[in-house]
């Protein structure tokens, strides 16, 4: 069982897996470094607590950070929008596939990073 983290961003935050989180974060610093941006679609746990889909604008002027929510419920994991992220990611930073030093309290999923 993993967790949640609020990523915030501007004046607001979501609530999202601890997984989904830290795909986020390489994705949006590969993005800053490569001078782009992206629209990236992640599944969220709403205000009232039912699960939906947050669409961000992530990029060189992104300014987002995560918490970690103590005794969350388990994350919303969509597999598919992590590997989307993670592939995204690596095609912007193929010399950096993995992050052992980063966000060391998440768990990464294994990802075959040899596709084409």
């Amino acid at each position: 069982m993993t967790g949640m983290r609020r990523i915030h961003y501007a004046s607001g935050s979501v609530l999202t897996g601890d997984r989904t989180c830290k795909a986020v974060l390489r994705y949006a610093r590969a993005l800053a470094e490569a001078s782009t941006a992206d629209v990236v679609e992640i599944p969220v746990v709403t205000d009232a607590g039912s699960r939906a889909y947050a669409h961000f604008l992530i990029g060189p002027a992104s300014q987002i950070f995560s918490t970690p929510v103590p005794d969350s419920p388990d994350e919303p994991l969509d597999v598919d929008v992590i590997e989307h992220l993670e592939r995204a990611t690596y095609r912007l930073q193929p010399s950096r596939p993995e992050w052992p030093d980063e966000m060391t309290d998440v768990p990464d999923l294994d990802w075959d990073f040899s596709f084409d």
